[in-house]
């Protein structure tokens, strides 16, 4: 079941889950991104508080996924996108994806490290589409409020309504 998360009810849960779904990060993103934890708990009520809002997939009572969506002037964010470990490849991101864009009214961006092969295949096999380099930095630079080293390491991919309207 999808549901919108009581972040303060859900915070320990949506921490915990993005910090051992980024394990997956490990060794792949640059050494100098990489920290322990990989999101800590500050930056997570940051996150909360500058619009990020979660949503969870529940089986049992148990949060197996969580997935955040940020509605900003023109364009929608998805952000911090991660599945438990042990439940991956069932579809539950799929699923979460699925509900956020069908809640988006503006063009869906979503930014991701640019060596996580696994996570740019998920989101192009869900019909987005990678945006150019040049492209990529400037809206990593209107949209995200991130140090220059992770703009020179991330992509962008986009929904159709975004190619269409460019």
């Amino acid at each position: 079941m999808i549901t919108r998360s009581d972040e303060k009810k859900d915070f320990n849960d949506i921490y915990e889950i993005i910090n051992d779904a980024s394990s997956a990060y490990k060794e792949i993103i640059p050494l100098d991104r990489w920290q322990e934890p990989y999101m800590p708990k500050e930056e997570l009520k940051k996150q909360i508080r500058e619009g990020v809002e979660f949503w969870n997939y529940t089986e049992d009572s148990e949060i197996l996924g969580v997935m955040g969506i940020q509605f900003m002037k023109d364009v929608t964010l998805i952000r911090h996108a991660y599945v438990r470990t042990a439940q991956r490849k069932k579809g539950i991101g799929g699923m979460l994806l699925k509900h956020l864009c069908d809640m988006s009214e503006t063009p869906i961006l979503i930014g991701t490290w640019a060596d996580a092969s696994w996570a740019i295949d998920f989101y192009k096999k869900h019909g987005f589409r990678l945006l150019s380099e040049t492209e990529k930095n400037k809206l990593l630079n209107i949209y995200w409020s991130i140090p220059e080293r992770q703009v020179e390491t991330s992509i962008v991919l986009a929904n159709d309504d975004w190619i269409s309207n460019t």
